[in-house]
């Protein structure tokens, strides 16, 4: 059989009784012979006995016994001894060629005790890098502060937690969700908008449209407690979280509202009219300025950091980029192939925008807009519905649609994945961070936000989410 083993032995491997082979026994005729006494035998090694040696016949001066080079590199032995042996183990004496007089004893050699072997057994079977290095191990050497290695960092593939949203639409066009500084998550429910404080898991209907109306979009201001709300009928409603009081109500746009993007006090909205309104919240005036450029719906709005662009995106599959100063895009990007609604600005490179196409295009993109090239692209597979850097780490996650629904946390600027989640059954439409920029929550047209830990806390502070009843569990949030 192929894989039967057998005890015979192979007939080349067998001594040939006719081949003469050597014995430890005395060849006949040679009994009587016995080496020469003064014949000098030669074997295969030879070590030179310095102190036999006539260094003055070559005016070639005697070794030294300790030269300065031996304490240049003091410093090297140690390190090395303790790298090869281990720091707990003991000196070890120099070799040296033994003299002719002195025999070979154990008070001429002081070695290292046993549990300090080189090859001693480890039951650890994987190692870290640091232990790999001759360095790594030995933290009282004097000069060496060695980095710790990173561990791998585990995203949960499940949502801690799952609030029931009935009546959150199905509609790719529309922003319902969004998250504010103060740990507010507000949330377009058809003709209202509720509020969830996620400290205390509390739940305030703000506002009802009535039944003539629907929330299309929902923007927190960057600080302070004011929400605006975007309406299908085409207009913008100020309100104070606080007192849940409307502010004010404002107009400009034919067609319902779809996006909100603030800077400091000054509010941007995107309509399905093709236009943009630059609202400043503290002139009397609806809007101060009216951008023009898109094609068609305006799904994407979203402004830089540093408050001097703004980019938009439409279902016309373009990407402007705008500043204060014009209502003419300054940039203009045309490689989607599908309406962009998902856009990020990087909080970690100035300039740097990440834009997502919907379904006939399911790549993100990455653009530098100071130096107005395109970066890089990255195929999905999947419809992108929403983008967000964390502010932490060098990390985005991306929502996604038809045909796998599911959430993916990568890596920049590798774009290496690190988590896919999945647990929505429709398209993930809805996406906002949290304020501590650990925790996202999405919401679907299967009317359920969902709760997810993905990225790691600031590296300056070891805090927790804050988050209200953070045990998995599925409530109400009206």
């Amino acid at each position: 059989m192929e894989n039967s083993t057998t005890s015979s032995i192979n007939p080349q491997n067998d001594l040939n009784p006719k081949t003469p082979t050597r014995t430890n026994q005395l060849i006949p005729g040679f009994n009587s012979y016995h080496p020469s006494p003064s014949r000098t035998i030669y074997s295969d090694r030879f070590i030179p006995s310095r102190s036999s040696s006539n260094f003055a016949l070559f005016d070639l001066p005697l070794p030294p016994q300790s030269s300065s080079s031996e304490d240049s590199t003091n410093a090297y032995t140690t390190l090395l001894r303790s790298a090869l042996f281990g720091s707990d183990c003991g000196s070890v004496v120099p070799p040296v060629t033994p003299d002719k007089s002195s025999g070979l004893n154990s008070r001429n050699l002081q070695i290292c005790r046993p549990n300090c072997n080189i090859f001693r057994y480890k039951t650890e079977t994987r190692q870290s890098l640091q232990s790999l290095s001759p360095f790594g191990f030995d933290d009282q050497l004097p000069g060496f502060s060695p980095s710790p290695v990173k561990s791998t960092r585990k995203v949960p593939r499940s949502a801690f937690k799952v609030l029931d949203a009935p009546a959150l639409q199905d509609d790719f066009y529309l922003n319902l969700v969004d998250w504010s500084s103060h740990n507010v998550l507000a949330v377009g429910l058809g003709s209202c908008v509720y509020l969830w404080h996620a400290s205390s898991s509390k739940v305030v209907k703000l506002c009802d449209l009535g039944i003539d109306d629907n929330v299309s979009s929902v923007g927190w201001a960057q600080r302070g407690t004011h929400l605006a709300v975007g309406t299908s009928n085409g207009k913008v409603q100020l309100w104070d979280a606080s007192r849940c009081k409307r502010v004010r109500t404002m107009e400009g746009h034919r067609l319902r509202v779809g996006a909100l993007a603030w800077s400091s006090s000054m509010l941007s909205s995107g309509s399905r009219d093709k236009s943009i309104l630059q609202r400043d919240i503290r002139a009397q005036e609806d809007f101060v300025s009216k951008l023009s450029g898109h094609k068609s719906e305006v799904c994407g709005l979203k402004w830089s950091y540093d408050n001097r662009e703004l980019a938009s995106g439409g279902n016309d599959n373009r990407l402007f980029v705008w500043n204060n100063h014009s209502t003419q895009p300054v940039l203009k990007y045309c490689k989607h192939t599908a309406a962009v609604k998902a856009i990020a600005w990087s909080p970690h490179l100035h300039g740097l925008l990440a834009s997502g196409g919907g379904t006939a295009d399911r790549c993100i993109r990455f653009w530098n807009t100071t130096t107005n090239t395109h970066l890089s692209c990255m195929d999905t597979g999947s419809q992108v519905c929403n983008l967000v850097w964390s502010k932490n780490v060098n990390e985005l996650v991306s929502t996604h649609g038809y045909s796998q629904n599911q959430i993916i946390v990568w890596r920049y600027p590798t774009m290496s994945k690190i988590a896919t989640l999945t647990g929505h059954t429709y398209r993930v439409l809805y996406l906002a961070i949290s304020p501590d920029g650990q925790t996202i929550v999405t919401g679907a047209g299967d009317e359920t936000l969902r709760f997810w830990n993905v990225f790691p806390s600031p590296k300056s502070k070891n805090t927790e989410t804050k988050i209200g009843a953070t045990s998995l569990g599925r409530t109400q949030i009206r």
